[in-house]
């Protein structure tokens, strides 16, 4: 059986949908799955597009799914009263590596402290962000709209990785997990209401976050992921941009 990582945020319903696969799920935030997949406690999960590039050598990744947005994505917010050409500081969530980063890329002049500490701005990520951004009245700055505006092109969040040697069976998950999201797609209202059932938050809200979600990884989401390699090595949080490394390309064990 394989050992599938779920992020346990809300933008996983359209993948788990209707999953037909025999899989373990585990489920924790990016940054939880991210040390399970390099400890080797999971045979594949979503993991950071950053970690994985600082862990490329040792990592496959699925070729047809990712999670990107092309504009604005909702779950990932930087909340602030001032302008953004004004903050100097922010305060990021310790749940996602790649958000953290990018961040760094959109503002490099901002200093990075903890959550909690007192900052001009404060980094919000996954459900949490979706509920700041439906009940708090402060400007939100949407990630994935300013990454757009700055580059024209998809931001990848995360790839499904798996460790290598990595474990048979990985191309049937792979159908799996794009069959569920093109099932899910075909039923945006069950989808919704579903979702609305687990997460807490209301069928139309989760309906409209959905459709800005993006699973396929496609041309277009590789050279955004690639402009976000180089712009986080720019800014020194990668020493080095990786070559993709398809899980179909290796071996697999028993």
């Amino acid at each position: 059986m394989i050992r599938l990582g779920r992020i346990s945020y809300a933008n996983m319903a359209p993948v788990f949908y209707r999953l037909v696969a025999d899989v373990e799920e585990i489920t924790g935030v990016p940054t939880e799955l991210n040390r399970l997949l390099l400890e080797g406690e999971l045979d594949i999960a979503p993991i950071s597009s950053i970690e994985y590039a600082r862990n490329a050598d040792r990592l496959r990744i699925l070729p047809r799914v990712c999670v990107s947005s092309e504009g604005a994505v909702d779950s990932i917010q930087l909340v602030t009263r001032l302008p953004l050409g004004r903050v100097r500081s922010v305060a990021v969530t310790p749940e996602s590596a790649t958000s953290v980063v990018l961040t760094k890329v959109l503002l490099p002049n901002a200093e990075i402290l903890a959550l909690g500490e007192e900052a001009d701005a404060t980094l919000l990520i996954g459900d949490a962000a979706l509920k700041s951004a439906f009940e708090d009245p402060t400007p939100h700055h949407d990630l994935g709209r300013l990454w757009l505006e700055r580059t024209g092109l998809p931001m990848v969040f995360a790839v499904w990785a798996a460790p290598e040697p990595v474990a048979e069976g990985l191309p049937e998950l792979e159908h799996a997990l794009v069959a569920s999201v093109r099932l899910a797609r075909s039923e945006p209202e069950r989808l919704a209401r579903e979702a609305s059932e687990r997460y807490g938050y209301p069928a139309g809200f989760l309906a409209r976050y959905f459709e800005k979600l993006r699973y396929s990884f496609g041309p277009r989401e590789r050279a955004g992921l690639y402009t976000f390699l180089e712009m986080a090595r720019d800014v020194g949080e990668l020493e080095h941009i990786p070559e993709l490394r398809f899980a179909r390309e290796s071996g697999v064990r028993a």
